[in-house]
């Protein structure tokens, strides 16, 4: 008969040099460098520390390493997740309901790109202005568009809306520019502070599918009101709460753009400057 020798059970307490502090870096630290690289995945595999570069002086900055204290640790983490965005990475906002869509555009890939402004020009205590611009991809389906159609038109946002490894700016205002060219599906209507400067705008959205601007199919609407460059405070749910600020004038820069294909879940994200998403053009 064959004697069965049972496994020792594990030891179930820890140690007695056990540092709480030291264990806690000897998990945490590989975790955080991993999802670093994958944040700087521009840069080259064999990638060394150093400040040569404006990117590798971030990933230098937001590297961990085994010496570091818990304010460094703290640091470096802040420094990805929050100031960088990595903890934001992939959240969609929704502006209005998903519902609201006309018939005609129904099953046609939607094209946005996103802008903001500088994080050295937001002014305190107010919110970072944003926009956004969308179109429709009437000559495709969702079964006609593919990922090389997603590859093509990808390169032509980055060739209409990057200069210099950054994105285009355009001045954001009072007045609303809409520019309506349905066959193609272009409903554009962008706040604005001038003709000339979103014109360019509209064009470069026009060239992504290689259409000519047409100056007929453009409607300017400018209110009396002029824009407000700060806001007054209100009482709100029993806390003083600044108002919202009346279309103020500011400049924003493109930092992405995705395109929505119907009854496929995820974005598909075409070019990002921010390089929070993995994105099918790379800026180098």
């Amino acid at each position: 008969m064959t004697e069965i020798v049972a496994a020792t059970p594990p030891d179930d307490s820890l140690p007695d040099d056990f540092d709480p502090f030291e264990h806690l870096q000897t998990v945490y630290i590989p975790q955080h460098n991993a999802v670093v690289k994958r944040f700087f995945s521009d840069l080259p595999d064999d990638w060394k520390p150093n400040i040569a570069t404006a990117r590798s002086s971030l990933r230098t900055a937001c590297t961990m390493l085994d010496n570091d204290n818990q304010l460094m640790m703290n640091l470096r983490h802040h420094l990805v997740f929050d100031l960088l965005g990595y903890g934001k990475s992939d959240l969609i906002i929704y502006h209005g309901a998903k519902d609201g869509l006309t018939s005609s555009v129904v099953g046609h890939p939607k094209v946005t790109l996103y802008f903001s402004q500088d994080e050295q020009s937001i002014t305190p205590g107010e919110p970072r202005i944003d926009a956004e611009i969308s179109f429709r991809l009437m000559t495709e389906t969702q079964a006609t568009f593919t990922p090389g159609n997603a590859l093509t038109i990808a390169e032509k946002v980055k060739l209409h809306f990057v200069t210099g490894n950054e994105g285009v700016v355009f001045t954001k205002g009072k007045n609303i520019y809409l520019y309506k060219d349905e066959t193609h599906g272009y409903r554009l209507q962008i706040y604005g502070n001038s003709k000339s400067d979103i014109v360019d705008i509209i064009q470069r959205c026009l060239e992504i599918q290689d259409l000519t601007y047409d100056e007929n199919k453009l409607t300017i609407s400018t209110p009396e009101k002029n824009s407000d460059t700060t806001t007054s405070v209100q009482l709100s749910y029993g806390k003083e709460r600044r108002k919202k600020r009346f279309r103020p004038i500011q400049n924003v820069r493109f930092r992405y753009c995705f395109v929505e294909v119907p009854g496929y879940d995820n974005h598909v994200f075409l070019v990002d400057t921010t390089y929070r998403h993995k994105a099918l053009v790379k800026i180098t």
